[in-house]
């Protein structure tokens, strides 16, 4: 992208977003995570957050 001339401006916002999408990978597996892909692993955490929501509401 270095140096390059888009044709629109529509373009020069779609080239940047659709490498930066193509680079981090959200399907590949980290070890990190437990093996999940990061998709994954943040909806597990966001429940766990609102289930502890939840039971401190309760409490």
């Amino acid at each position: 992208m270095h140096r390059h001339t888009f044709a629109t401006r529509a373009e020069a916002r779609l080239k940047p977003a659709t490498r930066i999408a193509d680079f981090y990978n959200t399907k590949r597996r980290h070890s990190a995570a437990g093996g999940k892909p990061p998709v994954e692993f943040e909806r597990i955490i966001q429940e766990a957050r609102t289930q502890t929501d939840q039971e401190d509401r309760a409490a």
